[in-house]
């Protein structure tokens, strides 16, 4: 199956009827984000990556479409640093229900909602019953909100690879970096990779973040290290979160 038979918005109707039809009736929607990403990334991270996760874990689930990925999402703990965007989380949670709904509409029975933001973990998490409400009973909305436990996997992986699990901080560091190069090498600062927040995030610090911003603790928008990135470490981390989410979906399903 090519990437155009995956993606809904780059289907005909007919294509798409078909496909449901066909029993391709669960909808995997990428949510990401448009943030600040340290001094060496874009800030259009999340959401290609997001896109690149949606494909791959609708590839795993076997019977899915990708919807199309909700680029901009929570990222109010970035405004201190130039170019972010945000939603609120009420103008969050109405684009998500206006997704669901449409989707069941057409009559997708199973929605994946898939962050590729850490920042809209709570606020999906927040919002599940109410879209499982808006659906109704023949169509389930389930979210990944496991922001700590995709961290951690990160941080193995990255450990496996390098031995240094110890710069995957969760932002900008050397897996979302490692990402990045396999997607967009050309707009990857390599240069400018550096140290930033160094502790392991918990649960603490996140809600501190999100209360307090992100440049509270880090102030170049890092959290973790950047530095020995490579494409081999990015090629593994999407492997790795993609196996996660598509596990996560399967038991829900």
């Amino acid at each position: 199956m090519n990437s155009n038979t995956l993606f809904l918005e780059r289907m005909s109707w007919p294509e798409i009827e078909a496909a449901l039809q066909a029993g391709m009736t669960t909808a995997v929607v990428p949510c990401g984000a448009v943030e600040q990403h340290g001094p060496h990334l874009p800030l259009f991270v999340d959401a290609e990556h997001g896109t690149r996760l949606g494909e791959e874990v609708a590839r795993r689930l076997g019977n899915a479409l990708v919807a199309p990925t909700i680029r901009v999402g929570c990222s109010d703990h970035h405004l201190a640093f130039p170019g972010t965007v945000s939603l609120r989380e009420e103008t969050f949670h109405a684009v998500c229900q206006d997704y669901c709904t449409s989707l069941a509409h057409h009559g997708f029975r199973y929605i994946c909602l898939l962050p590729s933001h850490g920042g809209n973990c709570k606020p999906l998490a927040n919002m599940v019953d109410d879209l499982n409400a808006s659906v109704g009973p023949h169509c389930r909305v389930v979210a990944f909100t496991d922001l700590v436990g995709a961290i951690g996997a990160w941080r193995s992986t990255v450990a496996e690879e390098t031995g240094h699990g110890e710069r995957v901080g969760g932002h900008a560091d050397i897996a979302e970096s490692s990402v990045m190069l396999c997607l967009h090498p050309d707009l990857v600062r390599e240069e400018a990779a550096e140290a930033g927040y160094l502790t392991e995030l918990s649960d603490d610090v996140i809600d501190r973040i999100i209360r307090d911003g992100l440049k509270s603790v880090t102030p170049n928008g890092i959290l973790g290290d950047a530095r020995g990135m490579s494409q081999r470490i990015g090629a593994r981390c999407i492997e790795v979160m993609a196996d996660l989410m598509a596990e996560f979906f399967k038991k829900g399903a």
